[in-house]
């Protein structure tokens, strides 16, 4: 019995030394307005490594911290010499006008020079951009001015393919995020 146990381990650990690692998942492309109306999407991110998350101006619970945090990475990116793009997605996109995304933004920091913050869908489109292209949930109830959505910080590289996610309610993935950030150089 015991030399049974070692051989169905011993199985084991061959055919999963044998798998492949899965794929980068690739997003469709995109192209929105940002906080500068400007166009803004795929085309002007190709070749770039950057970290995405969602947002809204109104939120009143977990946004104002994400913001912060971004703030937090852009400027230990900047320190490092690292470029790295962020793009936050409203996800209140009738609310979230460009003017409005801009004031949020200076809430928290003045540079945004590589920082986009988008909008310009509809609600629908973008409950269905979140779910299809990051795999996440993104809805806004009837009944309620604040909108269900996903906690994470997501990368993705220079080919434009989604590398991880990054929980936010979980801690600090500051550190983390660095490190694989800088095995994408």
């Amino acid at each position: 019995m015991k030399n049974y146990r070692y051989l169905i381990i011993g199985f084991t650990l061959f055919m999963l030394a044998g798998c492949n690692p899965p794929k980068a998942f690739q997003m469709e492309s995109f192209s929105f307005t940002n906080q500068n109306e400007e166009k803004f999407g795929t085309e002007e991110l190709k070749g770039k490594v950057w970290i995405a998350d969602f947002i809204f101006t109104s939120c009143d619970t977990i946004c104002p911290p994400m913001t912060a945090s971004m703030v937090t990475l852009q400027k230990k990116f900047k320190e490092e010499e690292i470029d790295v793009e962020f793009v936050s997605f409203s996800v209140d996109p009738t609310v979230d006008t460009p003017q409005k995304l801009k004031a949020y933004l200076k809430n928290f920091s003045d540079d945004d020079s590589n920082w986009n913050m988008l909008t310009g869908y509809s609600q629908e489109e973008i409950e269905t951009f979140a779910r299809e292209e990051f795999q996440t949930l993104v809805q806004k109830p009837e009944t309620s001015n604040q909108v269900i959505h996903g906690s994470d910080f997501i990368l993705v590289n220079q080919n434009g393919e989604i590398v991880d996610t990054y929980s936010f309610i979980q801690g600090d993935s500051t550190d983390d995020l660095i490190k694989d950030v800088n095995r994408l150089f």
